[in-house]
């Protein structure tokens, strides 16, 4: 384990010497990434001028909502989704060749060789909005519901993993997969709505089988609703994200062993 994190954290460095050589195209990313949250919270806005909450939601919660989406969508996107998006051409060029030689396991050299600086700074706008929605509404949480808050984001963060290593990995069958990788950010986009207002057999499949829309709402729930029992929803969520987590390492073995690489 020290040897990987030591791998991690020479990594971690030479990402943010790169990051950090391109300034402007650094601010010009994270100022559309916040631009385009801001969008969201106006679209809420007008929203709400209509109506007074949406599946039982009030304003300023469905704001802690979103907040939250943004915060587990951005810490992803900072540690992992750059390195998946890539794994289609690491495929394509035979350049994984180079990958499974390395004396690491693949998946983490894959999952991690990069990190986006920018994401973070935009996850930070997530948890000021967060904490100003909590504001707004009066919440206080306890050192127990931030706690199952952070437990519940981590979560969060490994189900966007697990769903984009997925999409990812089918480059080793399709070879150019990029419609399925862009896919990622639509199918993600309706968590950022409350888990409450989809019903029947499309709520059973995005709450267990690709548990989308549960990634921002029971993080969401756990702040707001302290008087509820917590262990049911959370139990949920660890099961959902243990069952994504193991099914694509499941799915990146079989991938392995279906890859011709680039000198065969």
């Amino acid at each position: 384990m020290g040897r990987y994190a030591e791998i991690y954290g020479l990594m971690f460095r030479n990402s943010l010497i790169r990051e950090m050589s391109f300034q402007l195209n650094f601010v010009l990313w994270m100022l559309v990434e916040v631009l385009w949250f801001l969008g969201q919270i106006v679209f809420i806005e007008v929203v709400f001028a209509y109506v007074g909450s949406i599946g039982g939601w009030s304003k300023w919660e469905v704001v802690l909502l979103i907040g939250t989406h943004q915060l587990i969508g951005q810490l992803f996107q900072a540690f992992f989704y750059m390195n998946l998006a890539n794994l289609p051409e690491l495929v394509r060029t035979g350049r994984m060749d180079f990958m499974l030689l390395l004396p690491v396991d693949s998946q983490f050299i894959v999952s991690l060789k990069q990190f986006g600086m920018d994401n973070v700074v935009n996850a930070l706008v997530g948890a000021g909005f967060v904490l100003f929605a909590l504001w707004k509404l009066s919440v206080v949480p306890t050192a127990g519901q931030i706690l199952l808050y952070a437990v519940a984001v981590c979560c969060g963060i490994l189900i966007h993993y697990a769903v984009m290593l997925a999409f990812a990995a089918s480059s080793f069958w399709m070879v150019r997969s990029q419609g399925l990788i862009y896919g990622y950010y639509s199918l993600f986009n309706i968590g950022r709505y409350p888990d409450t207002i989809y019903r029947g057999a499309f709520k059973l499949v995005f709450s267990w089988m690709i548990p989308v829309i549960i990634v921002a709402s029971i993080p969401a729930r756990f702040l707001i609703h302290a008087a509820e029992n917590p262990l049911p929803t959370l139990l949920h969520l660890l099961t959902a994200t243990i069952l994504m987590v193991g099914g694509t390492r499941l799915l990146w073995n079989a991938a392995l062993r279906h890859y011709s690489s680039a000198s065969s």
